[in-house]
């Protein structure tokens, strides 16, 4: 079976004018992602008024990280003929809707196998980074590439939902990342706190890998994370962040894999990983991954990184998900694979990889300079 391939938008100009191209770009997608997440929100008794409030109560925060991605949300709902509250949701769906179901039923985190590969251990040289990205079925159909011509820092492109800012990608500086759903018990215990898809989007607009790096060490969450930040320059770091707490790791003999359960000796220590019952098989994928992955140390290529990804071991419980039903209905998958080479500017990406096998490559121009200077 065959996926429409992600659209790619074209996003230039100031930060309103960018929400304004996004939303008319992919207006039936960002109603589509607003429909499936409010549902959501209404079966936990969360009505629109409440949404709305929501929505309001988490701006001074937003605003505080970034005004301007206030003003590009504003973009995305004029144009996209949605309310504001949509496109805040878009950008902040687990912190709102996992706040309302604390109180009512367990959280299915998303799942998401990521790795990387420095450039000693890869055929030509060059840092890979890729990932799939499991979650709700339907958003196969709601996913977009945005390509970000940005006047005061590196140009972006980027895989996320259709409305949302960013999710996992690569700028013309050769930062790379990916992110992956972690739980623990410090989760939406008290607040303020900086919704993910904003902290990535403050990752890849950084010039620096320790730009990056601070970003996600400096900025508290509300919910657990973890993120792998790569520069082509060959460094790259895993963090796995609790609300309050980062944790870094680096890779190992060049290889790096992550999956969906707390790993670094001090993380698995300091919090109580919650997120294990609901999703049991992290403990295999990542393991799996790395098992595929590391007798190719030193030949390594993105069609490696495909190979491991497709993994279909205990299937729909397997690295790589076809649709089933999680334990209150909803159908999730593995809902796209994101392979990188980000000092190329290369991405590639298949939607529902499961059952569609055709990918499609989008394409960045590097900035040679700023590289060299990063990695100087």
């Amino acid at each position: 079976m065959d996926y429409a391939p992600f659209p790619l938008i074209e996003l230039s100009g100031n930060a309103h004018e960018r929400g304004l191209q996004h939303g008319r770009a992919v207006a039936d997608r960002i109603k589509c992602g607003i429909a499936m997440y409010a549902e959501s929100l209404v079966r936990n008794g969360v009505d629109w008024p409440e949404l709305e409030r929501r929505a309001e109560a988490l701006l001074p925060t937003i605003e505080a990280f970034d005004a301007a991605y206030v003003e590009e949300m504003r973009g995305i709902a004029r144009a996209a003929d949605v309310p504001f509250a949509g496109i805040v949701l878009m950008n902040a769906r687990t912190e709102m809707v996992v706040g309302a179901r604390k109180a009512r039923e367990p959280l299915l985190p998303d799942g998401c196998t990521a790795a990387l590969a420095l450039p000693e251990v890869t055929a030509d040289g060059v840092l890979l980074h890729g990932q799939n990205w499991d979650w709700r079925a339907e958003c196969a159909e709601t996913g977009v590439l945005l390509r970000i011509r940005r006047e005061d820092g590196p140009d972006i492109l980027t895989f996320t939902e259709a409305g949302g800012l960013a999710r996992s990608g690569l700028n013309s500086a050769g930062i790379g990342l990916t992110a992956n759903a972690l739980e623990c018990d410090r989760d939406y215990q008290r607040g303020p706190g900086v919704p993910l898809p904003f902290i990535r989007r403050k990752v890849l607009e950084s010039a620096f890998l320790a730009q990056a790096v601070r970003t996600v060490f400096a900025t508290r969450k509300l919910g657990s994370n973890h993120m792998a930040v790569s520069h082509c320059g060959g460094e790259a770091f895993g963090l796995e962040c609790a609300p309050d707490e980062t944790f870094w790791l680096a890779p190992d003999r060049g290889l790096y894999v992550h999956a969906n359960h707390w790993i670094s000796d001090a993380a698995r220590v300091k919090v109580k990983d919650t997120g294990l019952a609901e999703t049991p098989c992290s403990i295999y994928r990542d393991r799996r991954v790395r098992e595929q992955l590391s007798p190719d140390r030193g030949r390594l290529t993105l069609e490696h990184f495909r190979q491991a990804f497709f993994d279909d071991y205990a299937s729909p419980w397997s690295v790589c998900r076809p649709p089933r039903p999680n334990n209150r209905g909803a159908m999730v998958a593995t809902a796209a694979m994101i392979l990188m080479r980000p000092g190329e500017g290369h991405l590639e990406a298949c939607p529902m990889p499961a059952l569609n096998r055709h990918f499609t490559s989008y394409r960045l121009t590097p900035d040679r300079t700023a590289q060299k200077q990063a990695a100087a």
